[in-house]
């Protein structure tokens, strides 16, 4: 082998390993700084120039990205997400009342914004709920990881995965909740069975104490704007209007405020996940260049081998990654869900397999509850087997 193309080999692998370990010890690196690292190694050995390197960013994808993020934001400021919680588990009667509630508004929360938000908005809010309450925090807080994992399946806008899929297959908004959203039901009611039988105590029908309102700020100017806008977009997606253009207009609407500085907007913005996606634009055309993927792609041709592919490749390299290397192969509607599927439902296996996992769990650690691997595993496992099974039977 070409001397030149061995090392841009190793320099691939070890970005890849990189972003499965979160980083190098001794080096303080993220994913982002791992990816745009990786990319600018394969620049400097002229893998690619930076025209090409520009060219693989996808525009669509990071744009769309961008605007769902300014929403958050701005609902977030508004305290919509603490209102929203708060109104649902006012419902909860009982331990079982309460997990039903909490898996699938979370679920459904996921859908509509984006799951690692969910996961670090309604961690806390769970803790306080279930101290007053004198609940067991755990099989909740398992309910909260699988719900926003699993919810955000059923739409473009509910994971990063999703929306680098729908960006770079065409599929509507509408198509994909078409498709999706009995799997995310059936993974939703599916948790709720298995954390019922592993955990007695959520179970009961005994009732609860009422519960004491939760404490959030409510902006009610930058609420009704925010709700006004997000109604707004999902009426654009709905009606077939470009969905990353649709995201760019409703961000811009956002911003242009009296209310709130947009420097409090850019705050609430993951831009260390926007520079990881652009890092794995130019990584993943390296790749391609080398022809490193062949062998991969030829064994995701079939729709069992994509998904296979897209679950393990998931587990070893982080859902987004694995999006990117296995879409250069795919082609039809069928297998684009089938890999969004796989990558997204991918997360619910293991306790580090979804960024929304860590975040439960160290939002929870911080208040000194710990959620170990094997407890994890334990309900991660069969859930993961189970929507997996559905996923490939009801799309093929």
């Amino acid at each position: 082998m070409d001397p030149w193309a061995a090392l841009s080999l190793l320099i691939v692998l070890l970005t890849y390993l990189g972003l499965a370990l979160g980083g190098f010890p001794g080096y303080r690196m993220n994913r982002a700084g791992v990816a745009l690292v990786g990319a600018s190694f394969l620049v400097l050995l002229g893998i690619l120039d930076l025209e090409a390197a520009w060219e693989a960013l996808d525009a669509h994808t990071l744009v769309f990205l961008f605007g769902v993020m300014v929403l958050n934001a701005q609902l977030s400021y508004a305290g919509f997400f603490a209102l929203a919680v708060q109104g649902l588990l006012r419902l909860a009667r009982t331990p079982l009342a309460l997990l039903v509630l909490l898996t699938f508004g979370a679920g459904g929360l996921s859908a509509l914004f984006l799951n690692d938000t969910m996961a670090l908005l309604l961690t806390p809010l769970l803790l306080q709920i279930a101290r007053f309450l004198g609940l067991n925090p755990t099989p909740y807080l398992l309910a909260l990881m699988g719900a926003v994992n699993t919810g955000s399946l059923m739409t473009p806008t509910g994971n990063p995965q999703n929306i680098l899929v729908a960006s770079l297959s065409g599929i509507s908004y509408l198509g994909f909740l078409g498709a999706l959203w009995p799997v995310a039901l059936f993974g939703l009611a599916s948790q709720v069975l298995l954390l019922a039988l592993l955990y007695p105590e959520v179970r009961s029908l005994r009732p609860l104490p009422p519960l004491r309102p939760v404490r959030a700020r409510v902006h009610p100017a930058l609420l009704r704007k925010g709700l006004l806008v997000t109604l707004a977009l999902l009426l654009a997606f709905l009606l077939g209007y470009p969905m990353a253009q649709a995201a760019l207009v409703a961000a811009g609407v956002l911003l242009f405020t009296r209310r709130l500085r947009s420097e409090r907007f850019f705050l609430r913005v993951d831009w260390e996940l926007l520079v990881m996606f652009a890092g794995l634009f130019m990584v993943t055309e390296g790749v391609r260049r080398l022809g490193l993927a062949e062998g991969l792609l030829s064994l995701a041709q079939s729709p069992l081998g994509l998904l296979l592919s897209a679950t393990l490749l998931s587990l070893l390299l982080s859902n987004v990654p694995a999006v990117l290397l296995l879409a250069q192969g795919v082609e039809g509607e069928a297998l684009w869900l089938l890999l969004a599927g796989g990558s997204t439902l991918a997360g619910n296996l293991t306790l580090l397999a979804s960024v929304a996992n860590l975040i439960v769990a160290e939002g929870a650690g911080k208040e000194g509850v710990r959620v170990g691997f094997g407890e994890h595993l334990r309900f991660g496992l069969p859930l993961t087997l189970l929507t997996l099974a559905f996923l490939y039977l009801w799309l093929t």
